[in-house]
């Protein structure tokens, strides 16, 4: 059956409907919906690999980098990941003391689910192409803004947060240099310029790895999910 933009609409709505009543772990966890694949398995950090240490945090600096330095800083940065980074009852948790979880692989566009949960006062954001941030955070202003847009808007269109240590539900959609980013079913960053924190004067980068940023706050992610957009 020809799968048209109105069925996929569809889909997603149907999808987040339900998708948004998940709280603790059950079984349809982690098990990605049609057209969608999971970048979190749901028992191991299979697909992930820890953030290299500064200055190497950033994509300008990694790219000037060789293949052979970049292999033993990864090495190192993959000690910290599993350090610091577990999976209990089919989340990612990490304890607030190492550095940021990377997808081992980097995408273009793309459009992506990701469950959240924080702490009071917690801090923490997706980057997008190795760059921040769809941003999370305990605050008034609320979850989903493009935090270091100096630019183009930063805030979130409205507060949309679920109360705190509650699970919290982003879809993320990227093509090009435009994000919007719908929190917990509302549209709260709408098809806003993501602007290059690491070199001020360009572009975003057309591809990068996603991250789950560290800020030094306990944190939990699950039904990381992620479909391709082609170009």
């Amino acid at each position: 059956m020809r799968t048209t933009p109105l069925r996929v609409a569809v889909f997603l709505a149907a999808f987040a409907s339900v998708h948004f009543t998940h709280g603790a772990a059950s079984a349809a966890d982690n098990v990605p919906p049609p057209g969608f694949v999971a970048l979190f398995n749901g028992t191991d950090l299979n697909g992930w690999k820890g953030l290299l240490a500064s200055p190497n945090d950033n994509p300008a600096k990694r790219n000037v980098l060789s293949a052979e330095q970049r292999a033993a800083l990864q090495e190192q940065a993959d000690e910290n990941m599993r350090a610091h980074w577990k999976v209990e009852n089919g989340a990612l948790v990490f304890d607030g003391k190492g550095r940021s979880l990377c997808t081992a692989k980097d995408y273009g566009d793309f459009e992506m689910f990701v469950d959240w949960k924080i702490l009071p006062k917690g801090d923490s954001g997706i980057y997008l192409r190795g760059s921040p941030q769809v941003q999370i955070w305990d605050h008034p202003v609320g979850s989903g803004g493009l935090y270091n847009n100096k630019i183009n808007p930063s805030n979130p269109l409205k507060k949309a947060d679920k109360p705190v240590g509650e699970w919290n539900t982003f879809r993320i959609r990227m093509v090009g240099d435009r994000v919007s980013v719908w929190l917990n079913g509302e549209l709260v960053t709408d098809n806003v310029i993501l602007e290059n924190y690491w070199e001020r004067t360009k572009g975003i980068y057309p591809t990068g790895q996603i991250e789950l940023q560290n800020h030094g706050d306990t944190l939990w992610f699950k039904n990381i999910f992620i479909r391709e957009i082609p170009r």
